[in-house]
């Protein structure tokens, strides 16, 4: 006679399906930031592993989208730059514009460029979007550093009218903004291009319109002023404005519009997580 001992299995992971909109556990996601600081070294390494010149890509975007625009918008155009130096002044708009579009773009885009890795290990779906902002991050810390060093030639430099005031202490506040606001859109709009791909290309065309509606290639003084609400509408306006009164002195700080700039980012990002967290259970049936 044989007898069979049934012994209770104890389970070290137990995967229950999210069914409510704000079932978010962000417990988990932390238990999984190991996962995260891998993904973003991945996306830095595969990036320029296979380039000649590596991360002194990083350097040479900005400096050469901002070349061109002292050329076609400063030389050219002779749009006003308010006194400032015009590389110091494209720069600094560049510099805070790119950390955001990148994190839009690619943010839009996480669940097609993602769908092989999706489809094969379960983790926290919104450790990927996280990761991209983070590794952007990486790239704006060194196009910073480049706008630092142009900066500070300037600020030793005599009569080049850049002054710098103690708004510039509110630039890790204008970081979290361009990265709430990034991830928040992006989020949303990744829901949308999960089922309609076509979209992308529509995404890259807007971004790129965005960009003229926000004061980076001019100071919004030179914008009539029957106009300027619609500019200060756009949530950006207020970061690269403070970000350019803060470390060079041009323009004007409105407490209003950095509010509101805060706030439209902090709601976007609740928005977008909430429709990420819907859309993300049942994407593998339309990616």
């Amino acid at each position: 006679m044989h007898e069979t001992h049934s012994k209770e299995q104890v389970w070290t992971e137990i995967i229950r399906p999210q069914t409510g909109l704000l079932d978010i556990n962000l417990s988990e996601v932390w238990r999984y930031r190991d996962l995260l600081s891998l993904l973003v070294r991945r996306d830095f390494i595969a990036t320029y592993k296979q380039t000649i010149l590596g991360p002194i890509w990083f350097f040479l975007q900005p400096l050469l989208t901002t070349v061109m625009f002292v050329v076609v918008f400063g030389r050219i155009a002779q749009i006003s730059t308010d006194g400032l130096p015009m590389l110091l002044f494209y720069l600094s708009g560049i510099t805070v514009w790119n950390y955001f579009s990148e994190c839009l773009n690619k943010t839009a885009t996480v669940f097609k460029d993602n769908a092989s890795i999706f489809g094969k290990v379960y983790f926290p779906r919104l450790i990927m979007p996280l990761s991209i902002v983070a590794s952007n991050l990486v790239k704006f810390g060194i196009q910073f550093a480049l706008f630092l060093g142009i900066w500070v030639y300037y600020l030793l430099k005599p009569g080049s009218n850049v002054h710098p005031n103690s708004f510039i202490l509110l630039a890790p506040v204008l970081l979290f903004i361009m990265a709430f606001l990034g991830l928040g859109f992006g989020l949303l709009i990744s829901a949308m291009t999960n089922k309609y791909k076509d979209l992308v290309f529509l995404l890259t065309f807007a971004v790129q319109l965005a960009m003229y509606a926000t004061p980076v290639i001019y100071p919004i003084s030179s914008v009539p002023e029957k106009y300027q609400w619609l500019i200060k509408l756009n949530p950006m306006t207020a970061v690269v404005e403070t970000f350019r009164y803060g470390f060079l002195g041009s323009g004007s700080f409105s407490i209003g519009n950095f509010l509101y700039s805060l706030g439209f980012s902090l709601v976007m990002l609740l928005m977008g997580t909430l429709v990420f967290n819907k859309v993300e259970k049942s994407f593998m049936d339309t990616v």
